[in-house]
Order: C-alpha cells, then sequence, then structure tokens
C-alpha cells in the first residue's frame, strides 16, 4: 500500500517545499529500491528542476556529479536520447537497456526504437522510466538508475516496484510543474462552439475553405468567420496554430479519421 503521508510529502505545495519534497522523494526511492532519480519535467528543452535559490535538484539532492556528464545541459538529449524518444510514444513506465525496451504492455514503437550506442546517448546504462504526460502536450519523464555499472537488468526491480515508482514519480513532476510554471500556455476562456470545431477538424485533415463550406453546406465567408473567433478564442496567431492548440485541448483527434 501507497501511504498517503508519503504523497504529501512527495507533492510539491510551494516553491519553498521544492528542495524538501526532493529530498523525501530521493530517500524514499533509496530505501525502496536504491535507484538514483534523474527528473525533468519537460522533455522537449530538457528541463531540469531547480530549488527556490536556483540550484540544480540533479547534484544538490539526486547526487549526480557536477564531474561526470551533465545530462541536464546536453541540448541533443532532448532529441537523441532513447529516454526521451520512447516518453513521447508511451504514457506507461517501462524499463529500458541496450538490449530493448520492456513494457508491460505491447509497444510496436518501442520495439522498432534504434538503441545504437545506449550509454553514450542515454547516459545511463539502464534505468525504469516513468513519461509524465500533462496538459497541453507537455512531457515531463523520472528515470531511476542503477548506482552499480554491472546491474543492467531490472526486471525484478520493475515488476515489483514499477508501480509504486510511477505514482512517485507523477506526484513529484506534475506538483513541480503547477509551482514552478505560472505562464498560462492557453488562455483559459477558450471555450468552442460545435461549428468552431467542425472547421477546424476539417482543416486539420488537409481541407480548404471552400471544401469546409461544401462539407458543412455553409458559404466560405461563414467557414472564416468561424476560424476567425476559433482563432481569436485560443489567442492564435494563424489558423496553424489554432489547430495545434484546439488539439492540445482536445477539441480535436490527432487520428486520421473522418470527424463525426
Amino acid at each position: 500500500m501507497i501511504s498517503t503521508k508519503n504523497l504529501e510529502k512527495i507533492r510539491v505545495n510551494s516553491r519553498e517545499d521544492l528542495k524538501s519534497s526532493a529530498i523525501y522523494f530521493r530517500d524514499l526511492v533509496s530505501e525502496l529500491c536504491d535507484l538514483r532519480i534523474a527528473a525533468c519535467q519537460n522533455i522537449a528543452k530538457n528541463a531540469t528542476l531547480r530549488d527556490i535559490d536556483g540550484e540544480l535538484l540533479a547534484t544538490t539532492v539526486f547526487g549526480w556529479n557536477e564531474d561526470s556528464n551533465k545530462w541536464w545541459n546536453t541540448e541533443s538529449m532532448a532529441l537523441k536520447s532513447p529516454i526521451t524518444i520512447a516518453c513521447r510514444y508511451e504514457s506507461e513506465p517501462f524499463w529500458l537497456n541496450a538490449k530493448g525496451i520492456h513494457t508491460r504492455q505491447p509497444n510496436q514503437f518501442l520495439q522498432e526504437m534504434d538503441l545504437a550506442r545506449f550509454e553514450h546517448r542515454a547516459f545511463t546504462h539502464a534505468a525504469i522510466v516513468v513519461p509524465v504526460h500533462m496538459p497541453f502536450g507537455q512531457i515531463g519523464a523520472v528515470s531511476y538508475n542503477p548506482l552499480s555499472k554491472d546491474k543492467d537488468d531490472l526486471s525484478e526491480i520493475f515488476e515489483q516496484h514499477g508501480d509504486v515508482l510511477a505514482i512517485y514519480a507523477r506526484a513529484f513532476i506534475r506538483s513541480y510543474v503547477n509551482v514552478s510554471d505560472r505562464t498560462p500556455i492557453l488562455p483559459l476562456r477558450s471555450k468552442l462552439s460545435k461549428r468552431e470545431v467542425e472547421c477546424l477538424r476539417w482543416a486539420a485533415l488537409g481541407k480548404t475553405d471552400h471544401e469546409i463550406g461544401i462539407i458543412i453546406d455553409r458559404s466560405r465567408a461563414t467557414v472564416r468567420f468561424h476560424f476567425q473567433n476559433a482563432t481569436r478564442k485560443l489567442d492564435a496567431v494563424n489558423r496553424s496554430q489554432a489547430v495545434y492548440k484546439a488539439t492540445q485541448l482536445g477539441y480535436i483527434s490527432t487520428a486520421r479519421q473522418q470527424p463525426n
């Protein structure tokens, strides 16, 4: 059973709690399975976590050495690391090493991933990884890494503790983002009408104003009117950005299918 008390101490309630929550998170994981934490709140820019004074939690709390490879300062890691790439195609915890990526449910995308030069690209020889998918398409991640180079089979730890490690990781990263990232990504009052969503859906499928007008039995001017309203509501600079933001809010599915 997962202690509610533990979760409350892991969750970051204010900026003043950033370091203490990280310390408690570290100690819980160390006691559970003796793995080292590497955490990132946004894999798109390899953003690493800092405390209220701006100090890196990776070095001050989680035990990464400043003199070793600085994965948090490696820009290419966001695009080239097998860990961050896998987090874009999987939302459940998994473990990986140079021999493969292991999930509880089959994932064809992960099975086809290139793991060449694994340790050089991943900055670890093995890890249990928890993708943290959040609103507006932001993806964070926590990897749990063995301290010993000789330990590259994490199947037993994953089977015993994977679910608990996932709950801890999500609680910490999501609360960290809520406390630290104060800039709204999308306007709060961006509710779209049924017609606006319909036009954006067809636009996402590559239809022109003329084609959308024929499909929904409205004039081209009316279609443009709906696009203008949707773009304004979503605080977008053009139609493409409006489609993107509507997708992030869940108005539009990214699956290639005809809208209802």
